[in-house]
């Protein structure tokens, strides 16, 4: 049984709130992204295929509002002196500016796997529907949603060498030669 939107908002809005404030300073922006964040998952709930996954994809709705935030220029300003916790103004980690460079890089990927990513990653649909929307079997849009994920991490990684902490987190990114996503990005 599919949960409603004011039942997500029950379980959900407390956890995603600390997971915004940890990541934007402002409370008004944070609350901002919180009911975006909600008005993407009221929207969406019909689609949801698997209410078992409830909390994956409502966190990747959460963490696509946040990669948007940050493209649109929506960074919060650096801290100020004497700030507890914070050493510079540089936000925990990268995170959701290295998700800004993924749409880029998707449209490097090969057809089938660029649609089959675009859909699944960007667009936040199951691989079910990644298979209704492509005409394939379900193994065979899983087998495309993976290599193109593969090939993905691979055009990441020729790009630019990540430094990440133990939870799998962008701390730092150095641009390589022939870097097509994040050169001229690095401020």
């Amino acid at each position: 049984m599919k949960p409603s939107t004011g039942e997500v908002w029950d379980a959900l809005r407390g956890d995603l709130r600390a997971f915004f404030r940890a990541r934007v300073r402002d409370p008004h922006r944070v609350d901002d992204l919180l009911q975006e964040t909600f008005l993407k998952i009221h929207g969406g709930l019909d689609g949801l295929s698997d209410a078992d996954r409830l909390p994956a994809w409502v966190y990747r709705i959460a963490r696509r509002v946040l990669a948007d935030h940050a493209r649109a220029g929506g960074a919060d300003p650096a801290p100020l002196d004497g700030d507890p916790g914070e050493t510079s103004g540089r936000p925990e980690n990268l995170n959701a500016e290295v998700a800004g460079w993924l749409p880029g890089m998707i449209a490097l990927l090969p057809p089938g796997a660029r649609e089959a990513v675009r859909l699944s990653e960007i667009e936040g649909r199951s691989q079910a529907q990644v298979a209704e929307d492509l005409g394939l079997s379900l193994s065979g849009a899983k087998s495309r949603v993976q290599r193109g994920r593969e090939r993905l991490r691979e055009l990441l990684l020729a790009c630019c060498h990540l430094d990440f902490d133990r939870g799998g987190n962008v701390l730092d990114y150095h641009p390589r030669n022939g870097c097509r996503g994040c050169s001229d990005r690095r401020g």
